[in-house]
């Protein structure tokens, strides 16, 4: 199993111990994974364990913010699929130009794809400024539309290496440099996608002046000198442990790398807390964390 699919299977397992999904969902999810009975088993106990059921609600019972739309949507412009020619093939993506550009900002999904929610994100980016790009990562499989399940689209994702998902947020890059000529780049990623901004800091990509990786993963490798011009602000929720127990170590390398950084964790916040459609969002966290994003982009995109 690569450390992607251990990833998302522990993902699976704790939405399981946090009554998200029911055992039986989570036993298919995991076989799609390709984990046999025994070791799904084993594993749903194990982070049962470690994180048992809290009867999680559809909204957080700590969030102080009235339900409604999330930051960002009043202003909000609509995205335009598009296509273009990366390392393995076409890929896709969804584009939204600002009004009035200062800067611009790759957009890294979760482990679902290309969904309607981070088209979302990058119209927001858009409506306050700065011209996103959504890359999807699925595209050489034919792309997140041709995955009727949205569990069987995480299952080939935790199938890709890691070294195609470096090269299409380059190409990413790339394009995103083509239709935004001389803006400085940034990169947001949430869960899967905070993991995949790391990997691409990781890999040293000397174009990025900034990076937000919201409640993503740190990988083995964790050198980011390769990237030091990158200022990275990154969000985590302090109840996921899972994630967030990872902060210190990836503030420790970005300060050693000599990187501009700030690690935000937000109270009462747990995992995917950014994410209106699931359950786990936080209204309160979420707003906090898209002024956060805001002013840190008006800093080092602008």
């Amino acid at each position: 199993m690569t450390p992607l699919q251990r990833y998302i299977a522990e993902e699976i397992a704790t939405d399981h111990a946090d009554g998200l999904l029911t055992r039986r969902e989570a036993m298919r999810r995991l076989a799609l994974l390709g984990l046999g009975t025994a070791a799904a088993t084993a594993l749903i106990a194990a982070c049962g364990d470690k994180h048992p059921t809290t009867a999680t609600s559809s909204r957080s019972s700590t969030d102080s913010v009235a339900p409604g739309p999330p930051p960002g949507m009043e202003n909000a412009l609509e995205p335009t699929a598009v296509t273009w020619a990366g390392p393995g093939g076409t890929l896709q993506g969804s584009w939204a130009p600002a009004q009035q550009p200062r800067g611009a900002v790759l957009v890294i999904h979760e482990n679902t794809g290309l969904t309607e929610w981070v088209r979302s994100v990058v119209g927001r980016l858009a409506g306050v400024g700065y011209s996103a790009l959504a890359v999807d990562l699925l595209s050489e499989q034919g792309g997140t539309a041709a995955f009727g399940d949205p569990a069987q689209a995480t299952a080939a994702l935790g199938k890709i290496a890691p070294e195609q998902f470096v090269a299409d947020m380059r190409s990413g890059i790339d394009e995103l440099q083509r239709r935004a000529p001389g803006a400085k780049v940034g990169i947001v990623g949430f869960c899967m996608g905070g993991g995949l901004v790391w990997q691409l800091l990781a890999a040293g990509e000397p174009r990025l002046a900034a990076a937000s990786p919201f409640y993503g993963p740190l990988p083995d490798n964790h050198d980011f000198a390769g990237s030091k011009q990158a200022a990275v602000l990154a969000f985590y929720g302090a109840k996921d442990n899972r994630v967030t127990s990872t902060a210190q170590a990836a503030q420790a390398a970005l300060t050693q790398a000599g990187m501009v950084n700030q690690i935000v964790v937000e109270p009462d916040a747990d995992h995917a807390f950014f994410n209106d459609t699931k359950a786990r969002y936080n209204a309160a966290a979420a707003a906090d964390a898209w002024q956060k994003l805001q002013d840190w982009f008006g800093r080092y995109l602008s």
